[in-house]
């Protein structure tokens, strides 16, 4: 599988990718990972490629001007080049803070994404959105940084919790909400074995996912026309979500569960979109075990909290917020109509 940006994605074990092991060529090849994913896999990617350790922190911590100062200093440590691929192996936030330290170091070298949790192998290994966060933003400093190779291991998944798989499990969801109802029915009765390990489901899931990025992807790269940007289906007020309570203190697949959710409320409120369907969602991820609620992250009654954020958006034009919202099931769109006023009093009633 390939997309525009010409990066190959790979499903499956990550000892028959020759491939990686082409673009190694023998050399030690610098890995960008942490303590957690290198010490259950490490010695598995070891019989397959040589590396070198880079270790960032776990979780949303790597995502800081600190950790990315301290991978470009180890690459140059290291002796890296413009043609070195840098291995990003784990979760996404250590492929978006890898795929910017890679976009920077000497103007560009590859990066390769070996994604270990399921939010990573659904979605965010590709399309080249690298970025780290700061001044309490979400991904407020990032560039476009296309993979030269994506490996897509579901054995990798093995090892999560179940409240990582949930959260990766709503970005998966997300590409039914946003194009496909038929593969959000398929959701709806498939979920909880992907959350459960059943490896013929996981397997569907990722499939499918990764096909419908690539499509988005090749036609927008660089999320300028707004095909792409339907990707972004509940992470305007999932990224507030994350940023009100603290950037870290909830999973991003948590935040966006709960952003599509307000999205297809706003939707209905407009008149949209029939509330049943928004119901409908909200039954779903109940069932998934994903919050309902403000209250369900810890902040009751603080919607009016997320307007600020939301208007610091990348999405936002210099005419107001641009928020992806939804006719249905299926039938998101990208909407440029909704007044900053008019998005207050929403977030005021939750």
């Amino acid at each position: 599988m390939t997309n525009g940006a010409e990066h190959q994605v790979l499903i499956g074990p990550v000892e028959e990718a020759v491939e990686l092991s082409a673009l190694a060529a023998g050399t030690r090849l610098p890995l960008v990972t942490d303590d957690k994913v290198l010490g259950l896999w490490g010695d598995r990617l070891r019989r397959v490629i040589e590396f070198e350790p880079l270790i960032v922190p776990q979780g949303e911590a790597a995502k800081s001007w600190n950790v990315l100062r301290s991978l470009v200093d180890g690459l140059a440590r290291i002796g890296a080049t413009r043609s070195t691929p840098v291995l990003a192996f784990g979760g996404g936030s250590i492929g978006d803070v890898a795929g910017l330290a890679a976009a920077l170091f000497k103007r560009g070298c590859p990066i390769v994404h070996l994604p270990t949790s399921l939010l990573a192998q659904v979605d965010s290994a590709i399309g080249g959105k690298t970025a780290i966060d700061s001044a309490g933003q979400k991904n407020l400093v990032g560039a476009f940084h296309a993979p030269a190779l994506v490996v897509a291991d579901p054995s990798f998944l093995a090892t999560l919790d179940r409240r990582q798989l949930r959260a990766g499990y709503a970005e998966m969801a997300k590409y039914g909400l946003i194009e496909d109802e038929e593969f959000f029915a398929w959701c709806e009765s498939h979920g909880q074995k992907v959350v459960d390990g059943d490896d013929a489901a996981r397997l569907r899931g990722i499939e499918h996912c990764l096909r419908a990025k690539a499509r988005f992807v090749a036609e927008d790269f660089h999320d300028r026309t707004g095909r792409r940007a339907l990707l972004n289906f509940g992470h305007s007020f999932g990224h507030a979500i994350e940023s009100a309570a603290g950037v870290g203190t909830i999973l991003h697949g948590e935040a966006v569960a709960l952003g599509m959710q307000l999205a297809f409320r706003l939707s209905a409120e407009l008149g949209l979109c029939p509330a049943e369907h928004g119901e409908r969602v909200r039954a779903h991820f109940a069932t998934m075990g994903l919050p309902r609620s403000l209250a369900d992250v810890g902040l009751h009654g603080e919607g009016a909290r997320l307007l600020p954020f939301m208007l610091a958006d990348k999405k936002v034009e210099s005419r107001g917020p641009v928020l992806i919202l939804t006719r249905g099931i299926g039938q998101a769109f990208v909407s440029r109509d909704i007044s900053a006023d008019r998005l207050s009093r929403f977030l005021g009633s939750l």
